[in-house]
């Protein structure tokens, strides 16, 4: 890590780029909070690299004064992994969406995190494809009409956290692009985890979708819809604090505080090693339950960058450095005329 802690600032992780995105879009936000949460890290601007795909999430590694790739559509967690298995030392963090880590690079995304690279992964969520003008994307809901479905989606839509649990992600949590203090607080968490951390940002499109969280923003509903975990407390939410989750068998459901005793809830526990918790919790939908944000899970697992560089060093030990050019014609070998 670098010596540099205590002089750097989050105005010396920004680029000298003009910022080409749309005006009110929450990628402003996402990204002001990690600028201003990168300085306690610890990490040097030269030990940083961001990675992205191709979507508007993506032209972030052009906005930060660190070392980044604008990478292939969907392949921005293959290239992390070849970048952390050679360069372990290094921070390094992938930036997608929703379209671009859960369509094209669905396949590519579930790899990453079920070896547990130690990256941090953070998907921008706003449910529809904003770069290329408004289309559905993986996240959007039931009956969703844009330019690509005009009568409605008929896609069952996916929900970010519970793929990243479904894949045995050792750290998952979500934020919200309005929430600046919840998202600094949950990038930071999500940077400080040892193996693969994955991030949903709930954020807001304001030109092709406009409002797709506003039960989660809104000052008049947001109190009553949003449920904060937080670890080692019962699940209490509501305006008034009058409202809390409790299982009725393996189900999830809503009760309110006039009736029954905050014992009676369910409490968070995001070190439980089992995912069924965090995956109870990824799969709590809106209107029917509040939606849940911060971590949802958090342990430790051997990591696959660590694990396989023990493994080189180890044959090195045992064989020696080894001649590539002596390996090319070791075994059996022929000539084409």
């Amino acid at each position: 890590m670098s010596s540099t802690l205590n002089v750097l600032k989050p105005t010396d992780f920004a680029s000298d780029q003009d910022i080409r995105w749309c005006p009110g879009c929450g990628d402003y936000s996402i990204l002001a909070q990690m600028k201003k949460m990168l300085p306690s890290l610890g990490f040097s601007r030269e030990e940083t690299v961001f990675i992205s795909g191709i979507g508007c999430s993506s032209r972030f590694p052009y906005y930060m004064n660190t070392y980044g790739m604008h990478s292939i559509h969907g392949r921005a967690p293959a290239f992390a992994t070849g970048l952390k298995s050679t360069r372990p030392e290094l921070q390094v963090w992938v930036i997608t969406g929703d379209g671009d880590g859960l369509s094209i690079g669905g396949n590519h995304l579930m790899h990453c995190i079920r070896r547990n690279l130690d990256v941090n992964i953070v998907m921008f969520n706003n449910s529809i494809y904003g770069l290329t003008k408004g289309q559905y994307s993986p996240t959007s809901p039931l009956g969703h009409v844009t330019k690509s479905t005009p009568r409605g989606s008929i896609d069952n839509p996916l929900s970010p956290c519970t793929v990243a649990i479904s894949s045995e992600a050792t750290f998952v949590a979500r934020s919200i692009d309005f929430n600046t203090k919840h998202l600094g607080e949950t990038l930071k968490r999500a940077a400080q985890h040892r193996g693969v951390s994955f991030v949903e940002v709930n954020q807001n499109c304001n030109v092709f979708n406009d409002g797709v969280w506003s039960h989660m923003t809104d000052k008049e509903t947001k109190e009553d819809n949003v449920l904060v975990l937080e670890h080692g407390k019962p699940m209490i939410f509501g305006k008034n604090r009058d409202k809390g989750i409790r299982l009725n068998g393996l189900d999830p459901e809503v009760v309110s505080l006039e009736q029954i005793g905050e014992d009676d809830l369910l409490f968070h526990d995001e070190t439980i090693e089992s995912p069924m918790l965090a995956m109870l919790l990824s799969r709590m939908k809106f209107p029917e339950f509040p939606v849940p944000i911060g971590v949802f899970r958090n342990i430790s697992a051997p990591m696959y960058d660590q694990s396989l560089n023990e493994q080189v060093a180890d044959a090195r030990q045992e064989k020696g450095e080894g001649d590539l050019m002596e390996l090319l014609h070791s075994g059996d070998t022929w000539t084409v005329e």
